[in-house]
């Protein structure tokens, strides 16, 4: 099995200009079924490269194309109401790519996709999945390929792999697919300050997956989400093969490390470095891996 997309997966791209048709392409060779695009003036005409039907809007592709999964590809100043017109339209996932879009905007999709309940928490249950945005998107090898990641560079398996990054994640999957060793699905989650889902909206997900027998997540410095995710996991996940790995071990405090939210913060709640959680994850009794060769190295030899 596989996690949020799979063989039956039917996409609907949302911008489908030279940087949608290219990874589009990608994905369909992959055998994704890309069914539709998206373009405010062009519905009613074909994405010749696609052989695909172009619409309007998103509602139209859900109801004459049965989309149910959204890779959104637009520019910037489009991309948040790209992504609540996907969630309107009734599409479970959301794959949103682009990045650089406001947090303004983001605090906003966020706040209209999961309501608040009584007691201040999100309501998530029931509710689209959004990845991203700033996130390579998602891959079920051999099933489904919604993104921009190489579909090339890994092959079916049982390792559950959730990432903050893109690239480091891509040398992690490659490093694996050298030893043997699949992927049941990749969630590249994107690294901005606000992003739809976050570890454990997607690790619970691959405990719950039979197919999966273990995890890789990667993390990075800032906040102290990565010490939440490792309680988590050893209260709910025990005897499951998990490791990790957390970019930015050099970083200095106050200096932003690649993406928005990689950030140790002066005067912070602490536990905020790769030091401290390296050190929180492994009392936690989750391998930590120094890098990403590393950490490709700690789950070929838990599974050997």
């Amino acid at each position: 099995m596989s996690i949020l997309i799979d063989a039956d997966t039917r996409v609907v791209v949302q911008g489908i200009g030279s940087q949608g048709t290219f990874h589009a392409r990608r994905n369909a060779r992959y055998g994704t079924k890309i069914v539709a695009g998206t373009h405010p003036k062009k519905g009613g005409t074909t994405w010749e490269p696609l052989d695909a039907p172009v619409f309007t809007t998103v509602e139209q592709a859900v109801a004459e194309q049965g989309a149910n999964t959204s890779m959104i590809m637009v520019p910037a100043p489009f991309a948040a109401e790209a992504i609540l017109e996907a969630a309107d339209a009734g599409v479970s996932t959301i794959a949103c790519i682009t990045e650089g879009i406001p947090v303004h905007d983001m605090a906003r999709v966020y706040n209209t996709l999961y309501p608040r309940r009584d007691g201040g928490t999100f309501e998530k249950e029931g509710r689209p999945v959004l990845i991203g945005p700033n996130c390579p998107g998602l891959i079920s090898p051999g099933k489904a390929n919604v993104g921009i990641i190489p579909g090339e560079i890994t092959n079916p398996g049982g390792v559950g792999l959730v990432s903050r990054s893109g690239t480091l994640t891509y040398q992690i999957m490659y490093e694996l697919a050298v030893a043997g060793v699949g992927i049941s699905t990749c969630v590249g989650i994107g690294g901005d300050p606000i992003i739809g889902s976050d570890f454990l909206d997607v690790i619970p997900r691959f405990v719950d997956d039979p197919d999966t027998e273990a995890i890789v997540f990667v993390g990075e410095i800032g906040g102290t989400e990565e010490q939440r995710v490792g309680q988590w996991i050893a209260e709910h996940a025990q005897g499951m093969p998990v490791v990790a790995y957390v970019a930015g071990f050099t970083a200095p405090p106050g200096k932003q490390m690649g993406h928005a939210g990689a950030i140790v913060r002066d005067g912070g709640e602490g536990g905020e470095t790769a030091a401290d959680k390296k050190a929180a994850l492994e009392g936690m009794g989750i391998a930590v891996g120094r890098n990403p060769s590393e950490t490709a190295e700690l789950m070929i030899q838990r599974l050997s």
